[in-house]
C-alpha cells in the first residue's frame, strides 16, 4: 500500500527501511555534492534552469550500459553441467549481472540482442533443446521476466531498469527464444509491466509478409495491443537505415549511444556516461521578457543565444563530472570488470579512461512545445511554420553537441529528455518567477513532443514528430495513445508502424490506458469495474518509457497523464 505521506521522486519507488536509510544519506550526498561545484554551476541546477541527472553519483559511477554479454561469456564456469543445470545457470548469471551492475552504476541495462545472444551462448555450450529442456527454456525466460517485475531491490526501493532487445533472430533457436519472450510477458499477470522489451522491425527479417520472422511481429504487435509492451525499433527508418540492425538498442527508456569518436561502432559494450537536460520554457520565458517584444524572430535568435551561453556551461559540467570518474578506482567496478561488459577490458587498461572514453555525454532538453508556444503565441504542430521552427531549433541543439564531438574528442550526443522528475520540478520553480497557463497546467510536455492534448490524429503525431528522431542521437521515442486497448488489431498498429517508418521515426511505443480491478481481475479502462462494481483499481501507464502504477507517479506526471488525449 503506498504511504500518501511518501514523496516518490519516480514511479518504480517502492519505500522500505532500507530505503528509507539511503534516501537519507542520498540527500546529504546530493547537497555535498552541490556544494562541491562551482556556485553558479549549482545555482543553475537549483533554480531550474537544468536538471543533473542522477546528481548522487557525480563523479562516482556512470550512468547506463548496454552489456557486451559475448565477447568474455564465462563459458568454463558450465564444465560438467547437464542441459538443464547450463540452462537454469545462464539465467542464474544473467540475474547476477542485472542485480548487481544496478547497484554499481545510477541508470539502466540493456541486452542488444537478447534471443541471439542466448542462442549463441546455449549452442556454444551443446545444449541440446528436446522435448524436456526446450519447455524448460520458455519456462525460465518467464520467470526471468517475473523476476525483473517483481525486484524492487535497487537501493532497497527501486526495480532494475532492463530492456530486451529482440526481434531480428534468424534460426530456429534464436525464433524459439524470441517467441518465448514475447509469449511469456503477453500470458503473464496484467500487473507484470517490466522489463522493457523492445522488438527490431527489420525488412528482410520480419517486416515484409513473406519475411520468416513475419509471425513474431505479429505476435509482438498482438502483445502490444494488450499490455503495451513491446515497443519498437524501426530499422527502415532514415535513422536506422544505414545500420547494422545487430548495433541499434535501447537501454533503459529510450537512451541510444551514438557511434563512437574513439573507434567502437554501435552500442554494445558502451553507455551514457551522464546527462543533464535543460529547461527549455525558462529560457523562452527569459527571451520574451528580456526583449519586451513580440517580435518572434528577434525573440528566437534570444532564445538560440541564451541555450547556447547555457550549454556551454552544461558542457563544462559533464567534462568534469567526467574527469572526476576517471579519478575513481576499477575496484569501485566489480563485476563490469570481472565480466568485462564494456567494450574494453577493465584489468588490461592503463586508467579507466581507456574504458570510459566510449561512453557518451548528453544534453537533454524538455519542454520544446511549451518554449514555441512562449515565443510565438501558437503551438508549434499547429502550422508549417511553427513546426519549421521547432525543427530548425532541435536542429540547431544538434549542430552543437556535434561540434562539441569536433572540439573536445568525446561523444556528446542531443537526448530527447524523458523527464519524468523534471516535467513537475521545472514548471513548479518557473511558476514562482512567471504567471502563465503553460504552468499552471502542472507539467512540461516530454522533449519534442507534441502536447498530449494536441487532438492530431495517431498518424498525424506520428509524421510531425518523425522530423526530429534523426537530429536527437542519444535517444528519442514517439507515442501514439489511444483511449482504450486495441486488443487484437494487429492491422491498425502494423500501420502505425509503416507510417512511423515512412516518418523516419526511429523508435515507436502504444499508449494506452490499462486498469485492473483488485477483486476480481478484469481489465480495461474504468473507475469502477464493469464485473464486480469495485472502486479498488489499479491504474498501469506509461511514465516516461517504462510502464508504472499510476498511484507512483511523481505530481508533474499525474498532471500530464490527466491532460492525454487519445487517438
Amino acid at each position: 500500500m503506498k504511504n500518501e505521506n511518501t514523496v516518490y521522486e519516480n514511479a518504480s519507488m517502492r519505500k522500505t527501511y532500507v530505503a528509507r536509510v539511503f534516501d537519507s544519506g542520498e540527500r546529504i550526498t546530493k547537497n555535498r555534492i552541490l556544494d562541491s561545484l562551482s556556485p553558479s554551476w549549482s545555482e543553475l541546477h537549483k533554480d531550474g534552469h537544468i536538471h543533473i541527472h542522477d546528481l548522487d553519483a557525480y563523479g562516482l559511477t556512470y550512468n547506463c550500459l548496454t552489456f557486451d554479454i559475448l565477447r568474455h561469456f564465462p563459458y568454463s564456469d558450465y564444465e560438467g553441467l547437464s542441459d538443464v543445470g547450463k540452462i537454469l545457470t545462464v539465467f542464474r548469471y544473467f540475474e547476477n549481472l542485472v542485480s548487481k551492475v544496478g547497484n554499481e552504476q545510477s541508470g539502466g541495462m540493456g541486452f542488444a540482442n537478447f534471443d541471439k545472444d542466448l542462442a549463441t551462448i546455449l549452442r556454444n555450450l551443446n545444449v541440446t533443446l528436446g522435448d524436456g529442456t526446450k519447455g524448460l527454456l520458455r519456462e525460465i525466460i518467464g520467470d526471468f521476466i517475473l523476476w525483473c517485475n517483481d525486484s524492487h531491490e535497487r537501493m532497497g526501493q527501486v526495480s532494475y531498469y532492463v530492456t530486451l532487445n529482440i526481434g531480428l533472430a534468424e534460426d530456429d533457436l534464436s525464433r524459439y527464444i524470441c517467441e518465448s519472450v514475447i509469449d511469456s510477458f503477453s500470458s503473464s499477470p496484467a500487473d507484470v509491466i517490466k522489463p522493457n522489451i523492445v522488438f527490431k522491425v527489420k525488412g528482410g527479417i520480419n517486416y515484409g509478409p513473406d519475411d520468416p520472422g513475419r509471425y513474431l511481429l505479429e505476435k509482438a504487435l498482438m502483445c502490444s495491443s494488450k499490455k503495451m509492451i513491446p515497443t519498437y525499433i524501426l530499422c527502415d527508418s532514415k535513422p536506422n537505415r544505414d545500420i547494422d540492425p545487430n548495433k541499434l538498442s535501447i537501454m533503459g527508456c529510450r537512451t541510444r549511444v551514438v557511434d563512437d569518436v574513439n573507434g567502437m561502432v554501435g552500442p554494445i559494450g558502451r553507455g551514457n556516461i551522464d546527462n543533464i537536460s535543460i529547461n527549455l520554457p525558462r529560457l523562452a520565458f527569459e527571451s520574451v521578457n528580456v526583449l519586451s517584444t513580440s517580435d518572434t524572430d528577434r525573440c528566437f535568435s534570444e532564445f538560440k543565444r541564451r541555450w547556447t551561453e547555457l550549454a556551454s556551461t552544461v558542457v563544462e559540467i559533464l567534462l568534469d563530472r567526467y574527469y572526476k570518474l576517471l579519478q575513481m578506482d576499477k575496484t569501485d567496478f566489480p563485476t563490469v570488470s570481472k565480466y568485462n561488459l564494456w567494450c574494453e577490458d577493465f584489468q588490461d587498461s592503463g586508467n579507466l579512461e581507456e574504458v570510459f572514453r566510449h561512453g557518451t555525454l548528453s544534453i537533454g532538453f524538455i519542454g520544446l512545445s511549451e518554449a514555441m508556444e512562449i515565443l510565438t503565441g501558437k503551438k508549434y504542430y499547429a502550422s508549417e511554420d511553427g513546426r519549421t521552427m521547432a525543427l530548425e531549433f532541435v536542429r540547431f541543439m544538434r549542430e552543437f553537441t556535434d561540434s562539441c564531438i569536433s572540439k573536445y574528442k568525446m561523444n556528446f550526443s542531443l537526448l530527447a529528455t524523458s523527464g519524468e522528475l523534471i516535467s513537475g520540478r521545472f514548471p513548479e520553480l518557473d511558476g514562482k518567477i512567471y504567471d502563465s497557463k503553460l504552468i499552471e497546467k502542472g507539467y512540461y510536455t516530454n522533449s519534442f513532443h507534441v502536447d498530449v492534448d494536441s487532438g492530431l490524429t495517431a498518424l498525424d503525431k506520428i509524421r510531425t514528430e518523425g522530423p526530429f528522431h534523426e537530429l536527437c542521437n542519444g535517444g528519442c521515442i514517439t507515442y501514439v495513445e489511444f483511449g482504450e486497448a486495441p486488443f487484437g488489431n494487429v492491422e491498425g498498429l502494423l500501420e502505425l508502424v509503416d507510417c512511423a517508418i515512412e516518418s523516419g521515426t526511429h523508435y515507436l511505443g502504444f499508449n494506452y490506458p490499462l486498469d485492473i480491478c483488485k477483486q476480481c481481475g478484469e481489465k480495461g479502462a474504468f473507475d469502477i469495474c464493469p464485473n464486480c462494481g469495485s472502486q479498488s483499481i489499479q491504474r498501469i501507464r506509461r511514465v516516461s518509457g517504462y510502464l508504472e502504477v499510476l498511484d507512483y507517479f511523481v505530481k508533474g506526471k499525474k498532471n500530464e497523464v490527466s491532460h492525454r488525449s487519445r487517438n
